[in-house]
């Protein structure tokens, strides 16, 4: 790919994530009761008042990222919507469970009640992210200091008791090490020491993320597993067999952050070797096109029913994967990927007449559901994706001599 060719990839991905910014602030918010809507129809129509935590928490981690690093996106809107969306996670996201532990629900009314509770720690996840980011664009101590007191319970629940997630220990139910779990685990160490003092607190925690996300790497390093036991082996039947392309891209590209800060060169090449170029061999279809969402290893049929459908976010994944890889590797064949993935993400996903991006797509590459937002996405993988491209391309372009 020259460097013309990368020009026009910075300026497409610069348009995009502005217009993508654009669509969110022009339908998402409630200025009644504050938050966001999700479920939002393909020209920008709220179709569903309910309001889902995940969602909540990324878009105010996405804004603040924005508001905080982008100087074009330093506006008073933004902080502002950013703001509302964190007084109604800290008044209405979290519920108490029995044990008087914090836990955040997964879904709400418009106005706040509680819909739903998940038994995971995707919630508090991305509720962690949005108040340590908010508070780092208002200076809220107690926002930061809130953020860490979660963290320290969701760590308690991952290594020492998951009682108070609300989830029995059934006798056939056997424990797993899902990969899931450490990754944001690790993505949360990375947000919560970037450029403060707590790098010392999450230190172990770190590197125990590294390794349980190592576990996955099963079959003499020829495929990346979804789940494994909790020393690290092969599961039986179909969830031992499943696999997740646009997981483990995910993965591989918070490998590459960590391996960078902790200058391992060895755990870069696995991550490259292993956890992007890897999924992107098997998960690719090299008939249509696109990422498949689930495979199995032994290529026997994926029993999820969207198995072979291309979602929107395992190709954001993967571009920020290989332009990271690339980044830090300057091996061509790397940014020949990222190219192939370009182009097909950004003709199939992208709605160019109403802005955003399509997210379900057949496997032929036909949209699917035209909805732009619903209970899974929202303002999170799409414009994460473009802001973290558009920060390499311009580090590569300024450095391109």
């Amino acid at each position: 790919m020259s460097v013309l060719k990368l020009e026009e990839c910075q300026e497409r991905i610069r348009t995009e994530l502005d217009d993508v910014v654009d669509f969110w602030l022009k339908y998402s918010h409630d200025t009644v009761h504050g938050g966001f809507f999700t479920c939002i129809g393909k020209d920008g129509k709220v179709y569903d008042e309910l309001k889902y935590v995940w969602l909540q928490g990324r878009q105010v981690w996405m804004y603040c990222r924005l508001y905080r690093t982008v100087d074009r996106f330093r506006k008073p809107e933004i902080l502002e919507a950013a703001k509302a969306g964190g007084k109604f996670l800290r008044t209405f996201g979290r519920v108490s469970n029995s044990s008087g532990q914090w836990k955040c629900a997964f879904c709400l009314t418009r106005d706040g009640k509680t819909v739903k509770i998940q038994r995971t720690i995707f919630s508090e996840c991305f509720y962690i992210m949005a108040m340590d980011e908010l508070s780092r664009v208002t200076g809220d101590k107690d926002m930061q200091l809130e953020a860490e007191q979660m963290m320290d319970q969701l760590i308690y629940w991952v290594r020492v008791d998951p009682t108070g997630l609300g989830r029995p220990q059934l006798p056939g139910d056997i424990p797993t090490n899902s990969m899931a779990i450490p990754m944001m685990l690790l993505c949360l160490v990375q947000q919560l020491t970037e450029g403060r003092e707590a790098v010392q607190k999450y230190r172990e925690l770190g590197s125990w993320c590294v390794q349980q996300i190592l576990q996955h790497v099963q079959r003499d390093g020829t495929a990346i597993l979804e789940n494994v036991s909790l020393e690290g082996a092969e599961l039986p039947g179909c969830q031992g067999r499943l696999q997740n392309p646009g997981h483990a891209l995910e993965a591989g590209w918070f490998l590459l952050q960590y391996s960078a800060e902790q200058g391992d060169e060895e755990l870069q090449r696995t991550a490259i070797n292993k956890f992007v170029e890897l999924p992107y061999q098997y998960g690719w279809d090299t008939q249509h096109g696109g990422l498949f969402y689930f495979l199995d290893v032994d290529g026997l049929c994926p029993t999820q029913l969207e198995w072979n459908m291309k979602l929107w976010w395992p190709h954001c994944e993967a571009l920020i994967a290989f332009l990271m890889a690339y980044s830090q590797t300057k091996k061509p064949e790397l940014l020949e990927r990222f190219s192939q993935v370009y182009e097909y993400t950004l003709s199939h996903f992208s709605d160019a007449k109403n802005g955003e991006w399509f997210g379900y797509l057949t496997q032929e590459g036909r949209v699917a559901l035209d909805f732009k937002g619903g209970p899974f996405k929202g303002f999170f993988h799409v414009p994460r994706c473009l802001y973290m491209c558009e920060r390499i391309l311009d580090d590569l372009l300024a450095n391109k001599d």
